[in-house]
């Protein structure tokens, strides 16, 4: 078990450790959810770079790395959904209910309450299945699919995204415990946390979709490439 693969395995222990304290209502709590989030995200970084630089690229590595991935994308987008969804959304009334459901919604200046809807979960999840399928039948074929410039853009949007929704079930619950909705630099923090959520979730949304046409764009001739 070398370093990288021991970071991979460390990420799929945190993911649903944060995942569970999201829902808790509690400002400690939260904010530890927030930290673990935030270590998982920086870690996911190293892990293979340290494997690449220092030749540990391993079988081991090569399963938990992309697992670990995914794990910590359903464990971000779970807390998410369900206290970000709007409390008519369709999906969500199709999930179990509990108190705070629907609750914490992106609020900043002068725009209504920003939801996480289905019509943004489906997509960006269902870009990632389609992509593992996809990277597996090309290699199938001998292709190898490289990452591109566009899908770190939106990785990169994506996590700050996540990190904004983490920050901020901690700082509303801290205005909603402590009725600190009249103190102006808590308020202006909560606010610009707010709007760098409501725009990285979209500016996500937009680059998932994007960068799934320009690899299906880049890579076509693989759907007419015979098995190797």
């Amino acid at each position: 078990m070398n370093l990288p693969n021991t970071i991979s395995a460390a990420r799929i222990v945190a993911s649903p450790v944060f995942a569970a304290l999201a829902f808790v209502p509690s400002v400690g709590l939260r904010a530890t959810a927030f930290v673990l989030y935030l270590v998982t995200a920086i870690s996911d970084h190293y892990d293979g770079k340290i494997a690449r630089e220092q030749g540990l690229i391993t079988d081991l590595g090569k399963v938990l790395d992309p697992l670990a991935d995914k794990l910590m994308l359903v464990a971000c987008f779970v807390p998410m959904f369900l206290l970000q969804s709007a409390p008519d959304d369709a999906l969500l009334a199709l999930l179990p209910s509990f108190a705070e459901a629907a609750q914490y919604p992106f609020r900043t200046w002068m725009l209504p309450p920003v939801y996480f809807h289905w019509w943004i979960l489906v997509p960006i999840l269902g870009r990632e299945a389609f992509m593992t399928w996809f990277r597996s039948f090309a290699q199938q074929r001998g292709v190898v699919i490289a990452a591109q410039r566009l899908g770190k853009f939106k990785a990169g949007f994506q996590f700050t995204w996540m990190g904004a929704s983490f920050a901020w079930f901690m700082l509303q619950l801290i205005v909603e415990q402590h009725a600190l909705s009249s103190h102006a630099p808590l308020m202006f923090l909560l606010h610009l946390i707010g709007g760098i959520g409501a725009v990285t979730m979209y500016v996500a949304l937009a680059l998932t979709l994007i960068s799934l046409g320009d690899y299906l764009i880049s890579y076509r001739a693989v759907f007419t490439t015979k098995r190797s």
